[in-house]
């Protein structure tokens, strides 16, 4: 895996990674930036939404449960000093579905956050990572 990260003009950088794609990343206004893309700290909240979401969903295809929806919600708490880093990150994950079994949702969500995403596994022992679920019918 790699990625490569040009500088393009203000506050504003090209990521692209070994897989082809690309994202735009770019500051506040106020620090110079032209508010045109995401800042990289998102990006980080971003990666960790995906990353577990991926392992969630695919975990609840294999139990076969019929998933109409899934949105992850991922709010961080930053020091106040520099360097700003995470202290506290939130995960909820929203499970839309018919007849799901909470047991299978809880079970996916638990392997996700305590055996396979390795976004968390990587930031966990710099932020404090706390986690829930909601099943709604639909």
């Amino acid at each position: 895996m790699e990625a490569k990260v040009t500088y393009v003009d203000g506050l504003r950088f090209l990521g692209e990674a070994s897989s082809g794609h690309a994202v735009v990343m770019d500051g506040d206004p106020e620090y110079g930036g032209k508010n045109t893309g995401l800042r990289p700290t998102e990006l980080l909240l971003v990666g960790l939404g995906g990353c577990s979401g991926m392992d969630v969903i695919s975990i609840l295809k294999k139990k076969r449960q019929d998933v109409r929806k899934l949105e992850i919600t991922v709010k961080g708490q930053r020091a106040e000093d520099h360097p700003k880093k995470f202290t506290d990150i939130t995960i909820e994950f929203i499970v839309t579905g018919r007849a799901l079994s909470e047991e299978a949702v809880k079970r996916a969500v638990d392997l996700s956050m305590d055996k396979y995403c390795s976004v968390k596994a990587t930031i966990e022992g710099v932020a404090k990572i706390s986690f829930a679920y909601r099943i709604l019918e639909g």
